[in-house]
């Protein structure tokens, strides 16, 4: 599928976000968005960036046309001048934004966006997945920027909604002890779409059109050493893109090490570039030859996964419920998921969705096309090990 780049606005005054302290990701104040119909007059995704480092990954809303006209918003991003000019467009053709869902509790770089962007929409109802919290201190949800009179948490039952003859939705909800993660897929059932916050991912080999906007992160991460000039050509953004996928996914994949201090400040005396947007010429990281091995395993062609970080230390505290849940969603009539982050959309089947649960069953049978390399996990094993020993976090549950 070769989604249609709507458009993108070259002005920088339109990509402004004022409010980046309060979640202080790259590119910070800066955000531009990349609009792109997916589904011929009827879905679009909204894209930007966000990451560490210049480990940069898209976030990504969905803008839904109803049948009896106007517009769903699931997970909304950062509504920038550009974002909602693009949406506006949106609305001159179809209608106004009726509705704009939060499909997640604890996904902060999804939630911090939604007050925003209903204030911009006055006359949108806003619908929340269950048991929303915050952190230090567990405020009202007024408190946090929600429009008060018109703000309610998705009920129980889909068929409560006024949306019901068009989408159906399941709630996974894990009570993690300090707050819950939630996840709430919605299945488009005229476009035979599904969309999810991060239950499951699908990485590209080429980099996503977003990124390709301002390729600076890209460049910069697909150098061997910081005494190489950052050039900008095809191969480098592919290559950058791909390391960027193996850091974002599993933190520290195997095929990463690590420079001392020492010779790490005498590689950055020497790097080609000492400014600030190049962090002085400090560059950290020695990838070994077999890096493109974890790519590929990663990567596979495509194929939905679970993220490690919700193998490791989400999803285990709750098997059978989230066995539950995927069985419950896979009985869906789907063909393509868009997830907010990574690909999107990518061709799956319900078959292939629940497979990628498989890792919480006893007899599940790995294979290379199913499961991840064991190395590259080790250190989000490792991070659980440490949490279990502190007592931040709970041994998992055993598989079903």
């Amino acid at each position: 599928m070769n989604p249609q780049v709507q458009s993108y606005n070259n002005d920088p005054q339109d990509w402004s976000w004022p409010f980046w302290p309060a979640l202080p990701l790259y590119p910070y104040g800066r955000k531009r968005t990349l609009c792109r119909e997916v589904v011929k007059d009827t879905i679009w995704t909204f894209d930007q960036v966000q990451g560490i480092l210049y480990t940069v990954v898209p976030i990504r809303m969905t803008v839904i046309k109803l049948n009896a006209g106007g517009l769903l918003i699931y997970a909304p991003v950062a509504p920038t001048k550009e974002c909602v000019r693009l949406v506006n467009e949106l609305v001159a053709q179809h209608g106004e934004v009726k509705y704009i869902i939060l499909p997640t509790s604890s996904g902060l770089e999804h939630k911090i966006f939604v007050g925003p962007f209903a204030r911009k929409f006055p006359h949108a109802q806003v619908f929340v997945a269950p048991h929303q919290w915050s952190f230090p201190f567990n405020l009202p949800l007024s408190w946090l920027g929600f429009p008060q009179n018109r703000t309610q948490v998705l009920p129980e039952d889909p068929t409560q909604t006024p949306f019901a003859d068009e989408f159906d939705y399941a709630v996974l909800d894990i009570n993690l002890g300090r707050g819950s993660f939630v996840e709430v897929a919605f299945l488009h059932r005229r476009s035979h779409t599904l969309l999810v916050t991060d239950a499951v991912l699908s990485v590209p080999a080429e980099p996503p059109a977003i990124l390709e906007l301002e390729p600076y992160p890209l460049l910069f991460h697909a150098r061997d050493n910081a005494g190489q000039v950052i050039e900008d050509n095809p191969a480098n953004r592919r290559q950058g893109w791909q390391r960027i996928s193996l850091f974002a996914i599993y933190f520290r994949p195997s095929a990463l090490g690590l420079t001392e201090w020492g010779q790490m400040w005498r590689d950055a005396l020497k790097a080609p570039d000492h400014s600030a947007k190049a962090y002085f010429g400090f560059f950290p990281f020695r990838w070994q030859e077999n890096w493109q091995q974890s790519f590929a395993a990663l990567s596979a062609n495509g194929r939905p996964f679970v993220a490690p970080i919700l193998q490791v230390l989400i999803l285990p505290q709750a098997p059978k419920k989230v066995l539950n849940w995927a069985d419950t969603v896979a009985q869906w009539n789907f063909q393509q998921i868009i997830s907010c982050h990574f690909d999107s959309p990518f061709i799956a089947s319900p078959e292939q969705f629940r497979q990628a649960f498989t890792f919480l069953e006893n007899n599940s049978v790995d294979s290379d096309n199913q499961a991840l390399l064991a190395e590259d996990l080790r250190f989000i094993k490792e991070l659980e090990a440490n949490l279990l020993k502190q007592g931040i976090a709970t041994p998992p549950r055993e598989k079903v």
